[in-house]
């Protein structure tokens, strides 16, 4: 039987938290017993690790680790790892926040065998313009630096092979921001099995986002900067050769 890692990364997530853990934990439940719904609290300054930690009784599938603050794509990246570590097949991000369906899952997990990478594409975005502009300059910067269109790299809604997750886990920086986009566009580089497949994206249900467009606008300058980095450090990675991961992961140190 596969073995299902859920991995939801929060931050002051209190309002949202015990709805998205509720509609969450049946899907997890549904694959079988040793399959997990994992909450890693990203050094939260409200309730939310309160609030996630006493459901744990209510979910027998729910984990929930608390780390400190390193932001959203770093949080994704450790949990990709502490789930391939635990003996996942399969690794399935999406966030805290509400603004997915669970009832989109299954049209992922019929086609896991298929594919290394199901990744959701966001149809008709509710979460305002300026988002919707900041992913399409963030897909300009993948095509500009790697030559991949990556219709939605960053796209919270993602189902990975965990066997082929380790693969790039060993070349990505685990303190990269925007650790998915990355992830996305190594993968399309290499050429790797990825099915792009439509999803809902809601408004945010509850609470503010932590992120403002000024602070999204800085951490995709710096992005960029380290996508050149990685790009130039990891040729032969991005090439479909096994680099080597401490010349790569020291040049980007640089």
């Amino acid at each position: 039987m596969d073995k299902l890692y859920i991995v939801i990364p929060a931050y002051n997530e209190e309002e949202n938290i015990a709805t998205v853990i509720d509609q969450w934990h049946p899907v997890v439940e549904k694959i079988g017993s040793a399959s997990r719904l994992v909450i890693l609290n990203d050094g939260s300054r409200d309730h939310t690790l309160a609030k996630a930690t006493a459901l744990k009784k209510q979910y027998p599938h729910l984990e929930v680790l608390d780390k400190a603050n390193s932001g959203h794509g770093p949080t994704c990246l450790f949990g990709y790892q502490y789930a391939i570590d635990a003996g996942a097949d399969y690794v399935f991000q999406t966030d805290s926040d509400g603004q997915t369906l669970p009832n989109e899952f299954d049209q992922f997990w019929q086609q896991r065998t298929a594919f290394h990478f199901l990744i959701g594409v966001r149809q008709n975005r509710q979460d305002g313009v300026a988002r919707k502009i900041v992913s399409n300059v963030l897909r300009f910067s993948l095509w500009m630096t790697f030559g991949v269109n990556a219709r939605d790299a960053n796209t919270p809604y993602r189902l990975m092979n965990a066997k082929q997750l380790r693969v790039y886990l060993a070349h990505i920086p685990r303190d990269f921001f925007l650790g998915n986009a990355l992830l996305t566009a190594a993968a399309a580089k290499r050429k790797d099995s990825i099915k792009w497949l439509p999803i809902t994206f809601k408004p945010r249900q509850a609470g503010e986002n932590s992120i403002q467009l000024t602070s999204i606008c800085k951490i995709g300058m710096k992005a960029v900067i380290e996508f050149i980095k990685f790009a130039q450090a990891s040729k032969a990675f991005l090439h479909g050769v096994t680099a080597d991961v401490r010349t790569t992961q020291k040049t980007l140190s640089l």
